[in-house]
Order: C-alpha cells, then sequence, then structure tokens
C-alpha cells in the first residue's frame, strides 16, 4: 500500500514526538543556548554551576552559559518562558524563603524540580577563646549563659542562620545572630572574634580550621562524612539533627515533563563524571536524584524546617 506524502509527515512527526528526545512542536530540543541563572560571583552556587554548564555543553551539543543574578535569581527564572532553556541553581532559599519574608515567588507553583545536585556539610566552629570542645560543652555553656553567645550568618535565611537557629531550636539555647552581608564577611566576623562560633560551609572554613583560627566541634550531617572522618555529627549530641547546604535545579513550573526528564537525565551524568578530587577540595557531594525524589525532599524539609522558623524561638 502507498502512503501519500502527508500520511509520512505524519507518521515522521509521530516517530518523533515518541522518541527519546523532547520535541517542542517539530523543534527538537535543545536547539539553542541554554542560561543556568544563580546567585553571585565566587560562592558554592555560582562554582557549582559552572562546573555542570562545561560537562552539559559536551553532552548536549549545545552551549550552556551561567549567568549570576544575586537574590533576584528565584524570582527571575520562576517568570521566565518555560521552555527549557533557563534554569534556575540554587538552595534552600527557593523554599525556605517564603516562610521567612513575603517572597514574589511560590516554590512549589511556579518551580519545577530536576535535580537536587549538590549537599555541603556545615560545621559548626567556635573561636578558639571560646572555652568548649564539643557539642556538649558548647550546649552547656549556652544554657549557663543565655543571650551572653552571639554566632554569624550571611544574612537571613542563608545557611548558616538556619542551621544555627536549628540548634538553638533542637538544644533549648539562645544564642544570638549577628548579621553580616555574605558568607566572608560573616567568616571574618568569627575569625577576628567579633563573635563566638558559626555553622560555615565545609570548603570556606577547612583552611581556617586547620591553621587553628577557629575550632571545629562537629558537622551538620546527620552521620560522620568521609569530608572530614574524625569530626562527629551534631546528631551524636541532639538526634535528628541535620542542616546541609543543599543546591538543586529547577526550571519554571509549566515546562513539558519530557524537558525535565532530559535535563535530569544529562545533568545527573554531567555530575557523575565531575573529578571526585575536586568535590572534595570544594568540601562538595554529588546527589544528583530524580525529579519526584528532589520534590519529596523539599515537601519533607518546608515541613520540618516551618516548624522551626515558626516557632517562638526563631531569629528572623
Amino acid at each position: 500500500m502507498l502512503l501519500s506524502r502527508a500520511a509520512i509527515g505524519v507518521i515522521s512527526v509521530g516517530m518523533l514526538v515518541l522518541g527519546g528526545d523532547p520535541v517542542l512542536g517539530q523543534d527538537k530540543y535543545p536547539n539553542r543556548l541554554i542560561r543556568i541563572v544563580t546567585a553571585t560571583p565566587g560562592s558554592n552556587h555560582d562554582w557549582g554551576a559552572r562546573l555542570v554548564a562545561q560537562e552539559l555543553t559536551s553532552r548536549i551539543g549545545q552551549r550552556v552559559i551561567v549567568e549570576n543574578r544575586g537574590t533576584i535569581a528565584i524570582e527571575y527564572v520562576a517568570r521566565e518562558a518555560p521552555d527549557g532553556y533557563t534554569l534556575l541553581f540554587y538552595g534552600s532559599t527557593v523554599w525556605l524563603q517564603p516562610y521567612l519574608t513575603k517572597a514574589s515567588w511560590d516554590p512549589v507553583g511556579d518551580l519545577a524540580p530536576i535535580t537536587l545536585a549538590m549537599s555541603s556539610p556545615n560545621v559548626l566552629v567556635v573561636h578558639p577563646s571560646l572555652p568548649v570542645k564539643s557539642v556538649k560543652d558548647l550546649i552547656a555553656l549556652a544554657k549557663a549563659r543565655p543571650g551572653a553567645l552571639n554566632y554569624s550568618a550571611g544574612g537571613g535565611g542563608s545557611t548558616p542562620h538556619i542551621a544555627a537557629e536549628l540548634f538553638n531550636y533542637m538544644a533549648n539555647v539562645r544564642i544570638v545572630r549577628i548579621n553580616y552581608k555574605g558568607s566572608g564577611p560573616s567568616i571574618i566576623g568569627l575569625l577576628v572574634g567579633e563573635v563566638q562560633l558559626m555553622c560555615a560551609a565545609l570548603g570556606p572554613i577547612v583552611p581556617h580550621v586547620k591553621q587553628g583560627k577557629v575550632r571545629a566541634l562537629a558537622v551538620s550531617t546527620p552521620n560522620r562524612t568521609a569530608l572530614m572522618p574524625d569530626l562527629p555529627a551534631v546528631a551524636e549530641t541532639l538526634p535528628g539533627y541535620q542542616a546541609e547546604a543543599t543546591i538543586g535545579f529547577f526550571v519554571p513550573r509549566s515546562t513539558p515533563p519530557a524537558i525535565v526528564t532530559f535535563l535530569n537525565r544529562e545533568i545527573v551524568q554531567s555530575l557523575k563524571t565531575t573529578d571526585p578530587k575536586r568535590l572534595t577540595s570544594a568540601g562538595i557531594e554529588i546527589v544528583g536524584n530524580a525529579p519526584e525524589e528532589f520534590a519529596g525532599f523539599i515537601k519533607a524539609e518546608m515541613t520540618r524546617m516551618g516548624q522551626v522558623i515558626k516557632s517562638a524561638s526563631f531569629s528572623n
């Protein structure tokens, strides 16, 4: 039986739609430049985004670039066209900021998760002048001197802020936040003794620990981490404590599922091909899970941390 040209065209389009690569209309995706929008230059967000962009470019045959848009990155991507050409690479601010202030985006309604890409432990560190050598010592001192101890954080909603307030909540202590403009200044504040402790990102604080400028008490992962195997976990003293820095990929909510699946596959594979030594030196661990797993993680974190943020003890 002979088929007309029109019939052949219909079958061809159908085969493309049913194939492994997502299609928008008759244009195969991706067919142009992709942007990864993230936070400020020099941050873990920026470092991770550039790492993936380089690997992803070689995998998909299209150029992938990084755009640094700072604090407006989330809102910016949430309002972009849902076509798979603008990605967001950001951390817990995406799903926790709406609890802290009136946000211009809905973490569930405006954004679709692709994958939780990376996690990094926080390290509970103290200035050497503070007479504590363990989490137990710190809790005892904080209970004996309520409101007298302070910690540094690079802004409300930052990972060090959330981690420290979770510590306050679970240990039933009151350690006061001193706010700084960014993670770098908050670490400097600790180093010079303006503050007494902080929950710092592992990568930037490790050199100071090795030099004896700060004393590390514990890591924020549920168990000890291979990145600092000799350091106990806070959870060994406060069971259930967990406050890691996590960063993932998102697209605008109405992005076609086939494109989300494509991006998940290619990004996860890009993460897996990264040199482990580069990750270890930066204090980063790769996750690379499925979109539904990332969505479940976000939902659980919103429930868990939402209770803490809404508590009377939380310092916003």
